[in-house]
């Protein structure tokens, strides 16, 4: 089992959401998060005062899957929060060694 982590720009979060569904995964976890890359933030005016955002608004998704789909989740993930732009984010992915459903008990494959 693998931990796919994308950190993506907040609008592209429905689309996303639609593709990975479609492509069966059946829950994610999303959190917004705030930081920077290569972007280094931007400038913005504010009552005209002209001040530094170091710190953008992204939004972090987790999803947990079975290590014969993790390629085709960062394919999906990839294509659909590709704006071209700079920004769109990256894609972490690192290696889970248990899962556990609180609710029945059920433990890795079957607790996905």
């Amino acid at each position: 089992m693998k931990l796919v982590m994308a950190i993506i720009k907040p609008f592209k979060l429905s689309e996303i959401h639609e593709a990975l569904t479609a492509l069966g995964i059946q829950g994610l976890t999303v959190t917004e998060v705030k930081g920077y890359g290569r972007q280094k933030g931007h400038t913005e005016i504010y009552r005209g005062a002209e001040y530094a955002v170091s710190f953008l608004p992204k939004l972090k998704i987790e999803v947990v899957c079975g290590s014969d789909m993790v390629d085709r989740v960062i394919e999906t993930i990839a294509q659909t929060a590709k704006t071209g732009q700079i920004g769109d984010g990256k894609i972490f992915v690192l290696p889970v060694e248990q899962v556990m459903r609180i609710r029945t008990g059920e433990t890795d494959a079957e607790a996905l």
